[in-house]
């Protein structure tokens, strides 16, 4: 028969070794635990910090697309860093550590960007100015052109008008027919039978503006047959001809100067004789007359 006391000493003895084992356990799983919660923690520190470096970079693309959409001279330099940001987002996405070394990385493009936007928006200010002074000076220069078109105008009239003041009035054409005795004299006549000079006279009228010298007048007398009486000779001026019958020519100094010139013939017809007198081809005077 076993001892009692020997039993109550292995049952004992049993009883401490399952006591260790569960504190054993409890230290194992209160240990076990901590180290998850510790994972964890870290995981979403890990998480929270990705979100905070994803954050900022978008912020910083958010940046460069509006300062790109601004269409200045630095937009290439924009678009070239916005990309770096892109990258750098794109790495973030498929990283899975340790996130400190995109945080500083962030941070480089951060100084980078201020320094890209000081120097843009200082560049549209600069473009401003130039622009205000372009659209001043075009306003300058639209008026300047309109005044001077005003002047040209002006000055076109006042060309027009001197020229106009400086040519030369023929007054005073008359045409008279006469009788030439043996003596020499002259007696006005109006039968066609006894005439044998047709007088033609006129006036040049004082003009001081106008270029003085010689000036050469062109006379044309036709008779009721419609012939050109005298020389009968013929000038060209350009496209235009004139048969006239006489020239004279008169020198010119800016005073009334009359003129008179002599046309002899014969067998003159009866009817009505126009004259007219020529500066060149221009008609400046005519008259006309009878003979019966």
């Amino acid at each position: 028969m076993e001892n009692p006391k020997n039993n109550n000493s292995s049952l004992k003895a049993v009883i401490a070794v399952l006591a260790v084992l569960l504190i054993g356990s409890l230290v194992y799983i209160f240990k076990l635990s901590s180290d998850t919660d510790v994972v964890k923690t870290e995981l979403t520190t890990t998480l929270t910090e990705k979100e905070s470096v994803m954050k900022d970079l978008q912020e910083l693309k958010t940046t460069y697309d509006a300062a790109i959409a601004e269409n200045t001279s630095m937009s290439d330099e924009l678009i070239q860093e916005r990309d770096k940001v892109v990258a750098l987002m794109d790495d973030l996405n498929k990283s899975k550590g340790d996130v400190s070394k995109f945080r500083s990385q962030v941070q480089a493009m951060q100084g980078k960007m201020k320094t890209l936007v000081a120097e843009n928006d200082e560049l549209k200010k600069q473009n401003g100015v130039l622009t205000t002074q372009r659209d001043s000076t075009i306003v300058v220069l639209g008026e300047s052109k309109k005044y001077n078109e005003v002047l040209v105008g002006q000055n076109e009239e006042l060309a027009k008008t001197v020229e106009k003041g400086a040519k030369l009035s023929i007054l005073n054409t008359k045409t008279a027919a006469y009788k030439l005795r043996s003596s020499g004299k002259q007696i006005e006549t109006d039968k066609a039978s006894r005439a044998d000079v047709l007088k033609i006279s006129f006036t040049i009228a004082e003009n001081q503006i106008a270029k003085s010298g010689d000036k050469t007048y062109y006379v044309q007398v036709i008779d009721s047959k419609n012939n050109v009486l005298g020389e009968k000779k013929t000038e060209n001026f350009g496209e235009n001809t004139l048969t006239y019958s006489f020239k004279t020519t008169v020198k010119y100094e800016n005073k009334t100067v009359n003129v008179v010139e002599d046309l002899p013939g014969k067998d003159f017809a009866k009817g009505a004789y126009f004259i007219n007198v020529y500066d060149n081809d221009e008609l400046v005077s005519k008259t006309s007359f009878n003979l019966r």
